[in-house]
């Protein structure tokens, strides 16, 4: 096994700091939220956003993402509940495996 992530994964990282950055992170989910906002007076959020991005997830045998999307879902599930203190419609919980940090 590679002791580097594969191109796909560190597409996937290099992605999701993007969506955040441009304020596009879970798209329909934030749309109305100024979540950058509420991360400027609290960066730590921004590190557990990040977290529970690639602890969700799932790379294959290759190394290659398989379910970036969700991943995504999941980073913006925290956002949505740490800006308006409700999870989104139909969303479950964040599990506490989720935001764990490393």
């Amino acid at each position: 096994m590679s002791s580097h992530l594969s191109h796909g994964a560190s597409g996937a990282l290099r992605r999701f700091a993007g969506w955040i950055a441009r304020g596009s992170v879970g798209h329909p989910m934030l749309d109305g939220i100024d979540y950058w906002e509420e991360l400027r007076e609290s960066p730590s959020q921004m590190e557990i956003c990040v977290a529970i991005f690639a602890n969700v997830l799932k790379l294959d045998e290759q190394g290659e993402p398989v379910n970036e999307k969700y991943a995504e879902r999941r980073a913006a599930t925290y956002l949505y509940s740490y800006c308006t203190g409700k999870l989104p419609p139909g969303e479950p919980e964040i599990e506490p495996w989720e935001c764990e940090l490393y």
